[in-house]
């Protein structure tokens, strides 16, 4: 009877996609962005993302340990901007409710959903959830542009610049 050893590999000793499901949808946006103040991707499909924020103590706003809405509003974005998962996708408007405050050691979980697509442009529905508690809901409006934001050539820039 031989003596075999099974051995455990590390991801680059592995040819990773011989193992990925061919049907995972891959993150395309914002792939610097910090997740521990952000929040992090638990599902990302065509349209649709599960987010969640893991409140921290940089977060905090006050004495009684209340989270700073920004916090929340970036978040929110975030999980918009994945559910519509273009390279350069921007935030053009927001309609947003804090519907209850959220306090340090929360974890906010996010649902967007994109509702509408036209052209270039996206309109996404997110909600945030504490428990069973809705702390957050809005609409984002996007556009998807074919160059880098930082990289068009914005009205009233001469020929040239960029």
């Amino acid at each position: 009877m031989s003596d075999k050893r099974e051995e455990i590999l590390d991801d680059e000793e592995l040819e990773i996609d011989e193992y990925r499901n061919k049907n995972e949808v891959l993150l395309k946006t914002h792939e610097n962005i910090n997740l521990d103040l952000c929040g992090e991707i638990e599902k990302l499909e065509n349209g649709y993302v599960e987010l969640k924020l893991v409140t921290t103590h940089e977060m905090i706003a006050d004495s009684k340990y209340l989270i700073h809405s920004g916090f929340i509003f970036s978040a929110a974005d975030f999980a918009a901007m994945a559910a519509v998962n273009e390279r350069n996708v921007v935030l053009v408007a927001s309609d947003c409710q804090f519907l209850s405050p959220v306090k340090f050691g929360d974890i906010v979980n996010f649902i967007a959903k994109v509702r509408h697509k036209e052209g270039r442009k996206r309109n996404i529905h997110v909600t945030g959830h504490v428990l069973d508690i809705k702390v957050f809901e809005g609409e984002f409006k996007t556009v998807v542009t074919e160059r880098h934001v930082l990289k068009l050539k914005l009205s009233g820039e001469e020929d040239g610049e960029e």
